[in-house]
C-alpha cells in the first residue's frame, strides 16, 4: 500500500544490484490517470528508500500514439518504461506478447548525481561495508593512479568515487559490501567487453545502462589474481573519460 495513493500494483528488484521498478498495470488502452498513478507511485517509492535507483513501469495492452509522446516527454526527466502486452491464442493456448515501446533514457553521469554526491567518510564505509572490503577501494586507486597520480578516493553516500583537484572523476566507482565489493567500471556495452571479462574469470554483474558501467563483484583476494585485467579495464575508462 502507497500511503495517501493506493496500492502499487508490482514492486519488483534486481538481486544483483540496486535497481527498483515500481510497476503499474493496465487492462486496456494506456490512459491519463494510469501514467499519472505510475509516476506518483515512483516517486513516493524513490523518496521512502532514496539507497535505490528507480524506476517508473506502465504495463498496457496498447500503448497508443496519443499517449506514447507523453510517456517520451516524461522519460526525458522520470525514469520510464511502457511495455506493451498482448494475449495470442493458438492451438487452444493463450500465450502473451511482451513489448518494450518506451525504454529506460540514460539521465546524465553519477558526477552529475547530486543525492549520491553527499559526502560521508571512510568510518561511514568501513561500517556499511567493512575494512577489508574498503582496503580493496585502496588497492583499485592505486591501480588507477598509474595513470593521474593526483586521484584519490571520494567517499559519497551510496559509492565511493574518485575525485581529481576535489572533483569527481567517476570513469570507475566502488561499492564496498561486508563480503565483497561491487566494481563498477564505465566503458561502453559490448558482447566483446562481456565475453572478455567472463573469459578472465572475473564475477560480472548486471550492466547498469543508466549510468553506462559494468558492475563487477570482487571477493576480497582476487585482486592479485585478476590485476593484469583490471588494470586493463581501468586503463580502457579512464581514457575514455579523457576523451569526454
Amino acid at each position: 500500500m502507497q500511503p495517501k495513493a493506493g496500492r502499487l500494483d508490482l514492486l519488483l528488484q534486481d538481486v544483483e544490484s540496486s535497481r527498483r521498478y515500481e510497476v503499474e498495470i493496465q487492462l486496456g488502452a494506456t490512459d491519463e490517470s494510469h501514467i499519472i498513478r505510475t509516476i506518483e507511485y515512483w516517486d513516493i517509492e524513490r523518496k521512502r528508500y532514496p539507497q535505490y535507483e528507480h524506476t517508473a513501469v506502465i504495463v498496457a495492452e496498447d500503448i497508443t500514439s496519443r499517449f506514447l509522446n507523453v510517456i517520451n516527454l516524461f522519460n526525458g526527466t522520470i525514469p520510464l518504461i511502457a511495455i506493451q502486452m498482448r494475449a495470442l491464442q493458438s492451438g487452444g493456448k493463450v500465450g502473451l506478447v511482451f513489448t518494450t515501446i518506451v525504454d529506460l533514457l540514460s539521465l546524465g553521469l553519477v558526477d552529475e548525481d547530486e543525492e549520491g554526491q553527499e559526502p560521508t567518510d571512510r568510518a561511514y564505509w568501513e561500517t556499511r561495508g567493512s575494512k577489508k572490503t574498503v582496503a580493496m577501494a585502496d588497492q583499485l586507486l592505486t591501480i588507477a593512479k598509474a595513470h593521474d597520480p593526483t586521484l584519490e578516493l571520494k567517499y559519497n553516500k551510496f559509492y565511493i568515487g574518485l575525485a581529481r583537484n576535489g572533483q569527481p572523476c567517476n570513469f570507475v566507482v566502488f561499492r564496498p559490501k561486508k563480503g565483497f565489493i561491487r566494481f563498477e567500471v564505465r566503458l561502453r556495452n559490448s558482447p566483446e567487453t562481456q565475453e572478455r571479462l567472463e573469459s578472465a574469470g572475473l564475477d560480472v554483474m548486471d550492466y547498469d545502462n543508466r549510468w553506462g558501467y559494468y558492475r563487477i563483484r570482487l571477493q576480497p583476494g582476487e585482486l592479485d589474481k585478476h590485476k593484469l585485467i583490471l588494470s586493463d579495464v581501468i586503463a580502457e575508462a579512464y581514457a575514455a573519460s579523457a576523451q569526454k
